[in-house]
């Protein structure tokens, strides 16, 4: 497990947030259309993911072509796991522990404890069903990889690469165990919740990286979760060119209410390819310099 990851060269980093199944084929999305016009992210130096970042992150840095894989998969109608649901309950209570936390940590202790408790289905049925969206990306790919994931007992966030010594679908488990809805991931004796509670990008561990691209699902921030936007504006203030992609209106009409339904990834993954285009002049500048 690492904080840094292998930041050789560190030039290019890609950020892939935290949006549920939807917010996954959002991303998918986007990056395509970027791909559309010439830009290929998934070159970066270092990818940064957590929950359905995660994934995406997983799947592209495998090999060659698998972003078109997945984005086609996004469109091609079959569910590769059934439709959950954040209810309102389960929503007033992350506020309310929002309200009662003073730091990140805090907030994903109080999550943890949620999620502990919690009824959910089982934790090697919810593995099984990662590694089926993982598909072939099974192994930690060559190029540099962080997977982060927060300690459901202590509330702090961990990144995990290829040097942790923990398989790639424990890792990505850990970061999609939504909390109230999916189990905490058992990794060397500890129970880890989603990576995306500490913050929704997790932009700050691309620190040192002189060119960064945010895609993030959800724009959201509180008093202690930093948004996406907050995280690219520090990590402009030191010195990297930053782009930060969040749902345009379209997108996040696309991408509904529930981003854990993958009724709604083919809807998703198009608004996300058509809103790249808005980005692609400013996406350009940051990773081509």
């Amino acid at each position: 497990m690492t904080q840094t990851g292998k930041q050789a060269g560190k030039r290019t980093a890609l950020v892939l947030g935290a949006g549920g199944l939807v917010g996954a084929g959002w991303e998918a999305g986007v990056l395509r259309g970027l791909l559309d016009a010439g830009i290929d992210l998934t070159t970066a130096d270092l990818i940064v993911g957590s929950s359905a970042g995660a994934v995406v992150g997983a799947r592209i840095a495998s090999g060659p072509g698998g972003l078109d894989a997945l984005y086609e998969e996004q469109l091609d109608g079959q569910a590769t796991e059934s439709a959950a649901r954040l209810g309102l309950p389960m929503i007033l209570r992350y506020a309310l522990a929002v309200l009662r936390s003073r730091t990140p940590e805090e907030y994903g202790r109080r999550l943890g404890r949620l999620a502990l408790a919690a009824p959910t289905v089982a934790e090697a049925d919810r593995r099984a069903t990662v590694a089926r969206r993982l598909g072939r990306a099974a192994d930690w790919p060559a190029r540099p990889l962080l997977i982060t994931a927060v300690d459901a007992g202590t509330g702090e966030l961990a990144a995990y690469d290829e040097d942790s010594g923990v398989p790639l679908t424990d890792a990505v488990t850990a970061s999609c165990a939504i909390p109230g809805v999916w189990p905490p991931a058992t990794i060397d004796g500890r129970r880890w919740i989603d990576g995306g509670i500490h913050s929704t990008a997790n932009a700050h561990l691309a620190a040192g990286y002189d060119r960064v691209v945010v895609v993030a699902p959800s724009a959201r921030g509180s008093k202690v979760v930093l948004s996406p936007a907050r995280q690219g504006a520090d990590l402009a203030a030191a010195g990297a060119r930053v782009e930060v992609i969040t749902p345009d209106e379209a997108s996040r009409k696309a991408i509904g209410r529930d981003a854990l339904d993958p009724a709604h990834r083919a809807a998703a993954a198009r608004a996300g390819r058509a809103q790249a285009a808005s980005h692609t002049e400013a996406v350009a500048v940051v990773w081509t310099g």
